[in-house]
């Protein structure tokens, strides 16, 4: 278990939240006095942007199962919260983060239909991401690898193809794809973001290339070959201007005290 400070605190500061501004409760579909631990707020969080009905009420009761069950999934999701809450620089803290964030909220669906996806339950995890891809305007399938502590800031137009890796620390702008190129269409066809990767809004990576641990892409840039680690590419061919200066944002092993 990582010494994330939000299991302690998540739950109350968002109970009273939801007491300050009663609509919330209206426009969310999560009535306060209903969310008994960590695993109802996380699953009635993630369901809220579904329409209300069977399905939603379903889905939030198998997700809240999902994380008691599974406890380093849970984990994994706070720790994801954690780090988005800091790099949004929130004024309303991690609450506001979980509530409203399309980016994280999107995240939290992979780290879902995943867990069901590893359990055996193929073709409900990818009913699962088809209910968050019209939601959330997002296309992460679950069999792609995702480490913890990445960042998806906005999320929307996000496509994430089957055999992507993104390692720990990776961050993603509205409007990325990872995609294949349609020409090396092997079992790993899609990119792997290595630790740190700044990947900016509308880039385009595209088949089995690497982009190097604490690398950016540039917002619009199209990458169709190996990025060097710490180096900047940008433009439509991918053009690579070297080494970068950008120090990187601040790390999930320093918010947890070295617990990554």
């Amino acid at each position: 278990m990582s010494r994330n400070s939000l299991r302690q605190t998540l739950l109350s500061d968002t109970l009273d939240r939801l007491a300050e501004e009663p609509g919330l409760s209206v426009l969310l579909g999560i009535e306060a006095g209903a969310l008994t631990d960590l695993p109802d707020l996380m699953a009635a969080a993630l369901t809220a942007c579904l329409p209300e009905g069977r399905a939603r009420d379903w889905l939030r009761g198998t997700t809240a199962q999902l994380f008691r069950r599974e406890a380093e999934v849970l984990d994994t999701a706070l720790d994801d919260l954690l780090l988005t809450t800091a790099r949004d620089d929130q004024p309303g803290g991690a609450p506001r983060v979980l509530l409203f964030a399309n980016g994280y909220q999107a995240l939290l669906s992979y780290r879902v239909s995943r867990a069901l996806w590893l359990d055996g339950r193929e073709d409900l995890a990818l009913a699962v991401k088809s209910q968050f891809t019209r939601a959330l305007s997002v296309e992460i399938w679950p069999q792609a690898t995702i480490g913890r502590g990445v960042w998806f800031d906005h999320g929307l137009g996000l496509v994430i193809g089957q055999t992507s890796v993104i390692e720990e620390g990776v961050s993603l702008w509205h409007g990325v794809t990872l995609g294949s190129n349609f020409v090396d269409m092997g079992e790993g066809r899609h990119p792997r973001l290595r630790r740190d990767a700044v990947v900016g809004a509308g880039a385009k990576i595209l088949g089995p290339v690497e982009v190097g641990a604490g690398a950016t892409v540039a917002a619009g840039a199209i990458v169709t070959k190996d990025v060097p680690p710490g180096h900047v590419v940008t433009g439509p061919r991918g053009t690579d201007r070297g080494a970068g200066r950008f120090a990187g944002f601040v790390s999930l092993s320093e918010l947890t005290g070295g617990a990554e």
